[in-house]
């Protein structure tokens, strides 16, 4: 049925009820971007935030994870995407975007399903998140940025340039470096 927002989905003939608050896919998203987890731990972690009773087919569960994941049978684009949006890194500004579509605090509401999440999202307007994604944009495929957008980037470089985060050895290597500089001076 047209308008309905999936609670389950179909796996090998059997509908299995599905968690679908926003909350849930983003910390799904979350450990799809940690460094210390591999593929399996990853793949585990999506399957057990997601549904309520894993499928015994755990490749067809996967597959149907990913379409609701994406908001269903929304065209995709063929080209591989650019990463210009980090869920936890963008969160301070990817809130009050949404926030002032839907009208409301998001996060305050005990519930609010993912496609309903993403639909808020698809819809943000001109604002300070859109302007560091069009700027991220730009930067990713290499456009020259116009001057507003240029002087925008040099005063808020520390929340346009995306921040990866480092796995416990490689801070563990940045803050030994730092502590041996700081010991020279």
């Amino acid at each position: 049925m047209i308008g309905l927002l999936p609670t389950s989905l179909e796996v090998d003939g059997e509908q299995y009820e599905i968690n679908t608050d926003f909350r849930i896919v983003l910390l799904i998203f979350e450990a799809y971007a940690d460094k210390e987890l591999s593929d399996y731990e990853k793949l585990v972690v999506c399957l057990n935030c997601l549904y309520k009773e894993i499928p015994q087919d755990t490749e067809e569960a996967m597959k149907k994870a990913v379409w609701f994941l994406d908001g269903g049978n929304v065209p995709k684009s063929r080209k591989a995407p650019i990463k210009i949006l980090d869920w936890d890194y963008d969160e301070s500004i990817i809130f009050p975007a949404l926030n002032k579509v839907a009208g409301f605090e998001t996060r305050s509401k005990d519930y609010l399903h993912w496609w309903t999440f993403l639909g808020y999202f698809s819809e943000v307007g001109d604002g300070l998140f859109s302007q560091v994604m069009n700027i991220r944009g730009k930067r990713a495929k290499g456009k020259k940025l116009e001057k507003w957008e240029r002087d925008f980037y040099n005063e808020h470089k520390e929340l346009v340039d995306i921040k990866e985060k480092l796995t416990p050895e490689e801070q563990a290597e940045l803050d030994a470096e730092e502590d041996f500089i700081n010991n020279l001076v």
